[in-house]
């Protein structure tokens, strides 16, 4: 068996002493969205969590992490975080914002602790899966556990 190097995601929890797991699949750059990384890692897509980062005109840089499938609903988040807006950064500032790259992005890790608003359908499952940090590995956990090691706020996020 390969062994897989370990991202500052799954470090942080080693750290906190969380129970996690790593599943890794085959990336396309062509298709670096949720969707294809469920069907290519096996996953209901129901579970697989993405991590989109925006800025608040009144808090700065937060992190949202929402269903695969599902579409963010900036009101919601703006009034969840405290902000009058909220708006989704340029890919250009992804990287320099976070060290993470488009398709790889995690809401564990990042270069500054962020503020995390993880939306509340997450909850109803026991495990959701969100990225490692790198595109093609993805981490398993329980939604609780994210939310410990992410101080995450949880929140209705998305557009129904």
């Amino acid at each position: 068996m390969k062994k897989i190097k370990k991202t500052n995601a799954a470090r942080i929890l080693d750290n906190l002493g969380i129970d996690y797991e790593i599943k890794t699949y085959e990336v396309d750059e062509e298709d670096l969205s949720a969707v294809h990384v469920a069907e290519s890692a096996g996953l209901d897509i129901e579970k697989v969590f993405k991590t989109l980062v925006v800025r608040g005109d009144k808090s700065g840089v937060i992190m949202a992490v929402i269903g695969g499938g599902e579409e963010l609903n900036l009101k919601s988040l703006a009034k969840a975080s405290g902000n009058k807006s909220v708006e989704m950064i340029s890919l250009k500032e992804l990287f320099p914002l976070t060290g993470y790259v488009r398709g790889g992005c995690s809401p564990l890790g990042a270069k500054k602790n962020y503020p995390v608003f993880l939306d509340s359908k997450a909850m109803a499952h026991e495990k959701i899966s969100v990225s490692a940090g790198q595109r093609g590995m993805q981490i398993f956990l329980s939604p609780k556990d994210l939310v410990a090691a992410t101080k995450a706020t949880v929140a209705d996020l998305i557009s129904v």
